[in-house]
């Protein structure tokens, strides 16, 4: 069947904007994509917290972008068929299973009616998501994926843009929280925007929520109730949901580092390898990086196991960590500790904390968003300009 866009919003952090530039892409992610002006952090009565440049604002080479998942996706997929072909795209059919062979890989599909295929392969790399049966076969006493306590209703609405027109907003503590970013430019007749938005609470750990059902549509009045106070002269939250169509929820789940993605001719990539909670905007940006190194290694050492070890050996470690770290109380924990200090009449944050605290929390975010200004801009090309793999 045809492919066609789904999902809501995500972000693009300039560490994997640069890998889509070097593949060609600079025109078309601007194309479908909104340049991430300013990241800024509020209380649930809308007190200013913290606000810093992304992006080029920030002295990066390359934007931060707000894209659309969907249209994200469409682009890789019309790239590919423009420089590969269609031959090399199957659909549906599900990986289900596979086994290393003497010369490669065998992969077992099997189609949506219970048809049965084969596929042989030099190498295979799951990039199956969160439940991924690659990496069950590999782990087959893992179980479900970790339910970190919170939910996430996740939609877009057509509104006006906000602040500088190109912000992205944290709203409210860890317990009742709200995000919100612009993924399209203004309508030049309407003066609207596709704003994605992010709603999110907290449960008690024991609370019997459906945890396992990680994307399914919901009822806004599940949780509309408890944004109501959230109005500010700058946003107006409970009319946004209410402008919203489809709103889906995701309990924010991951799945604890694994000790090895390869087994062979095997190897894992993405949210299949390391998925982690939505901190940081780093998501698709890693499942990027995965697929760009991954390309290197291939170019270093061929299509083959030692390409993949080489692969894991690097990019393991480090997304282990990134996972590890994400399930603690995150840089913008700072709310909270503005939220439990506030009376409710302050109009400056400096009157509940001082500068030194702002600026140290904001260092911890851009240590979590993944690579410094300086790591970005100076770090050699991933993959050489037309470098390609001798077959």
């Amino acid at each position: 069947g045809a492919l066609k866009p789904l999902g809501v919003g995500i972000n693009l952090q300039p560490v994997a904007v640069r890998e889509l530039y070097d593949l060609g892409l600079d025109e078309k992610v601007e194309q479908v994509g909104i340049r991430t002006r300013d990241f800024g952090l509020y209380t649930s009565k809308g007190l200013h917290v913290w606000t810093e440049p992304r992006g080029e604002w920030a002295g990066y080479a390359w934007p931060q972008y707000s894209i659309h998942r969907g249209h994200l996706h469409m682009l890789l997929y019309d790239t590919l068929i423009e420089r590969a072909g269609t031959e090399c795209i199957a659909t549906g059919m599900s990986a289900v299973g596979f086994e290393n062979t003497s010369d490669g890989i065998a992969l077992h599909l099997q189609s949506a009616n219970g048809e049965d295929f084969l596929e042989n392969g030099s190498v295979l790399v799951g990039a199956d998501g969160i439940h991924s049966s690659i990496r069950r076969q590999m782990n087959p006493e893992e179980g479900d994926p970790v339910w970190g306590g919170s939910v996430l209703w996740r939609a877009t609405s057509q509104a006006e843009p906000f602040l500088s027109g190109a912000s992205m907003v944290l709203i409210g503590p860890r317990d009742l929280r709200f995000v919100a970013y612009p993924i399209s430019a203004p309508d030049r007749n309407s003066g609207l925007a596709t704003i994605n938005w992010i709603a999110e609470q907290k449960f008690a750990p024991d609370d019997r929520w459906n945890k396992e059902d990680w994307s399914r549509e919901a009822n806004k009045e599940d949780f509309l109730p408890r944004f109501e106070d959230f109005r500010f002269d700058w946003l107006n939250v409970p009319d946004l949901i209410r402008k919203a169509g489809t709103v889906f929820e995701y309990p924010m789940v991951d799945r604890d580092p694994l000790k090895r993605w390869t087994v062979g001719n095997a190897t894992l990539l993405g949210d299949a390898a390391h998925p982690a909670y939505p901190v940081g905007s780093n998501g698709a940006g890693s499942a990027i990086l995965d697929a760009r190194k991954l390309g290197y290694f291939f170019l270093k050492h061929g299509v083959n196991a030692e390409a993949l070890a080489a692969y894991e050996a690097e990019m393991r470690p480090v997304t282990s960590n990134v996972t590890l770290a994400n399930r603690k109380a995150g840089p913008d924990s700072i709310i909270d500790i503005v939220e439990k200090k506030c009376t409710g009449g302050e109009t400056d944050v400096e009157e509940v904390v001082s500068q030194q605290e702002l600026q140290d929390h904001a260092g911890k975010y851009k240590a979590l968003a993944g690579v410094s200004v300086s790591m970005t801009n100076e770090a050699p090309q991933t993959i050489a300009a037309a470098a390609k793999i001798q077959m």
